[in-house]
């Protein structure tokens, strides 16, 4: 039982491509302990080890390049980041969930939020307290440092301007006894000109250098209250957020307006009912609107902003559309090539031709080739039937996502197409003597022994397609305003908050799992089609 759980557990590890778990279970099973432990150390240690140290110089070097942005986050800012955006994330889910609560779980949901913001009050006075301190001690701390070292600058540059004025009044004294025809004289008080002018350039060097020292005194960070600072930021924050949460617990709440409005609509009819006359036309006027603003509220959904996992999911969605679109053209017309040299020859100059054009230049083409068949998008049939679908319906697929999806398909299909022409024409020849001894036709041969033959490098090229048209996606979100990862990164970089440059870092790191993910999922794919031993895994 042991044994066939120890193949088992070998082969999924191999299925999977991550042989650097295959020692551990090897391990696990007492063969060859040395050995075992060296290839740990060897394929785990040593790339965590890197890592580290990764990690230990992106955390001494970031602090020292000044940019106008700030200084480049530490990871440890990075983090701190990627907790903001997830928390920014989970409360607007609470939001939309607050929004839609009913019944008595709605009321125990406002009486903890009310209590909550009772319990902060006080922390929130601890906090503002104990940044009065810190900005006291900070102030302290700059009269200590910052103010002799702006004094030892202002009387540096008053002493060189005072000296530059006496050379320059030299000068002119020593410029009214000179002769027409005196050159020598001439001669010299130009030099003694130009020796003034490089002390004038040296000393406001110096003098600049004590004006830099000083700025970096004013500028360098307060650890005690860049710290009270943060904590109190945090609770302020905490309160906005349990504020709105009240807000659609109680009057905001969808339950709450629509019982509002039924309120307000029962009083209109039983006005209705015992009017008569001229009076009679508003009220129904009224009622309609009414009844009109009722039915809107009760079907009424919570606006939730984009935020980050929304972002992830959407761009995960579109890249596969992309792909999806880039495989159905590449494969069928990789087969066609494989199989006809004549059909390759007539291929291969769109080939050459089409594949080195950037995606910066396909975006725009297919957004305004899109935009053609949807001059409304917001009335049109095909995108209101989708914002209604179950699951998707919350991505809003719109224009600017089909040109960004082909645009991903544009760029990634001629891997595909380049791996399954030469994966189909490079079939075994025997495999297509068997099938004319058979007297097999073109669609079972096909089915039959040349798309099985030559899987292995149809994966291989689907698997290149996928990695390209991640990155490709990218930077067709952010060229076309589409929600997602790329739109993610240009709002932080045109935001200019205090947390912008790192939550771009955080994107830097979301990008690259995903690609990691999904390049282990094409592997899978591309080894379950593959012969034992076919398949790079690197």
């Amino acid at each position: 039982m042991l044994t066939k759980l120890k193949h088992l557990l070998l082969k999924i590890i191999d299925l999977t491509a991550l042989g650097f778990l295959e020692p551990i279970v090897r391990l696990c099973y007492g063969e060859e302990p040395g050995t075992q432990v060296k290839k740990i150390g060897q394929f785990m240690m040593v790339p965590v080890l890197v890592f580290l140290l990764f990690i230990m110089v992106w955390s001494a070097f970031a602090p020292r390049h000044k940019t106008k942005s700030g200084e480049v986050p530490t990871p440890a800012v990075t983090f701190d980041s990627y907790r903001s955006i997830m928390t920014f994330h989970g409360r607007e889910g609470d939001k939309e969930r607050a929004y839609l609560a009913t019944g008595d779980a709605r009321e125990k949901w406002l009486a903890e939020a009310e209590a909550r913001l009772e319990e902060l009050k006080p922390l929130r006075a601890e906090a503002e307290a104990a940044v009065e301190e810190a900005e006291a001690a900070h102030q302290g701390a700059l009269t200590a440092t910052y103010d002799p070292a702006l004094a030892e600058y202002n009387e540096a540059r008053q002493a060189a301007m005072e000296e530059s004025k006496q050379r320059i009044a030299k000068l002119k004294v020593r410029a009214e006894g000179i002769a027409a025809d005196d050159s020598a004289a001439k001669g010299e008080l130009l030099a003694v000109y130009r020796a003034h002018t490089a002390q004038t350039a040296n000393a406001k060097s110096d003098y600049q250098k004590l004006k830099q020292q000083a700025d970096a005194i004013l500028k360098a960070k307060f650890p005690q209250l860049a710290a009270a600072r943060a904590r109190l930021t945090r609770i302020a924050e905490e309160e906005q957020y349990l504020k709105q949460l009240v807000k659609m617990l109680s009057g905001g709440n969808r339950e709450a307006r629509v019982a509002d409005g039924q309120t307000k609509l029962d009083a209109l009819r039983a006005q209705y009912a015992g009017a008569e006359g001229a009076a009679l036309f508003p009220l129904a006027k009224s009622i309609n609107s009414a009844e009109s603003r009722l039915a809107r509220t009760a079907e009424s959904a919570y606006a939730k902003p984009w935020t980050l996992p929304m972002q992830i999911i959407r761009s995960v969605y579109c890249v596969f559309v992309g792909f999806f679109m880039g495989s159905v053209i590449a494969i069928p017309i990789g087969v066609l090539c494989g199989l006809s040299r004549t059909f390759m020859a007539a291929m291969t100059p769109f080939i050459a031709l089409f594949k080195p054009v950037s995606p910066i230049v396909w975006l725009p083409i297919f957004l305004i080739v899109i935009g053609g068949f949807f001059p409304d998008p917001d009335k049109h049939w095909f995108f209101t039937t989708l914002w209604n679908a179950p699951l998707i319906g919350w991505l809003k697929i719109n224009p600017a996502f089909l040109a960004s999806a082909a645009t991903v398909a544009m760029c990634s299909l001629w891997a595909t197409m380049v791996n399954t022409a030469l994966g189909v024409a490079s079939v075994d020849k025997d495999h297509i003597n068997v099938a004319r001894v058979l007297r097999l036709g073109f669609w079972p041969r096909l089915f039959k022994i040349v798309l099985p033959s030559a899987l292995p490098l149809v994966f291989a090229g689907l698997r290149i397609s996928l990695g390209v048209g991640w990155m490709v996606l990218i930077a067709a979100e952010l060229l076309a305003s589409s929600e997602g990862l790329g739109k993610f990164v240009w709002d932080q970089f045109n935001n200019g908050a205090s947390d912008s440059f790192a939550k771009m870092v955080v994107v830097v790191f979301v990008v690259g799992i995903i690609g990691l993910l999904l390049d282990r999922i094409m592997i899978v794919f591309q080894r379950a089609v593959s012969f034992e031993g076919s398949v790079a895994t690197v």
